[in-house]
């Protein structure tokens, strides 16, 4: 999490279409969802393009408002300001930024979660930054907002939630349909 820039604007660069075109083939059943979206963000818009999703852009699965820390990595933010970081990292609701409070990112992510359609086989696919998609599984496991920073997501994994408003779960698939012997 270090080197994650705050609401990163920079556009995927060589290296990610590289990694993308390395692991389109293990996603691309995932085009087959009923919805398909994406953050605002340049990376996630050309990710889920590249994968052939063909995304609908929602603007609450944006990054967290970071304010005056936007483009900033954390390690940055604290040689800066070390006393506002360690103020947010043991705050959910402090804002020393000028942005949004992490448990309103939380609330922002959690509520689209909720919104989307519940009906049985409905399948969403959604690309987003990591922070984003920490935002969710901390929304979905109603787990504590400090349980934010001990969830490590890495480019190009997938996670799935399942469930309803309210009852989400967090469903760990199979990598391989052969059973396991004992």
């Amino acid at each position: 999490m270090l080197s994650e820039r705050f609401e990163d604007p920079r556009p995927l660069d060589q290296a990610g279409w590289g990694e993308v075109q390395r692991v389109a083939h293990e996603l691309l059943p995932l085009a087959a969802a009923d919805l398909r979206y994406c953050s605002p963000a340049p990376r996630s818009r050309a990710t889920g393009e590249g994968l052939g999703y063909a995304p609908l852009v929602q603007l609450a699965l944006r990054d967290c408002d970071m304010g005056r820390w936007r483009g900033l990595t954390l390690g940055e933010a604290m040689a800066r300001e070390p006393e506002a970081v360690d103020a947010w990292l043991a705050d959910p609701r402090s804002t020393p930024h000028g942005g949004e409070s992490l448990l309103d990112f939380i609330g922002r992510v959690g509520n689209w979660l909720d919104t989307r359609p519940a009906e049985d086989g409905c399948r969403v696919v959604a690309v987003a930054e990591p922070s984003v998609i920490r935002a969710a599984l901390v929304y979905a496991l109603k787990a504590p907002p400090g349980t934010y920073w001990n969830i490590d997501v890495r480019s190009l994994s997938t996670i799935s939630v399942a469930g309803r408003p309210g009852r989400w779960s967090l469903r760990l698939e199979s990598v391989s349909a052969q059973p396991l012997s004992a």
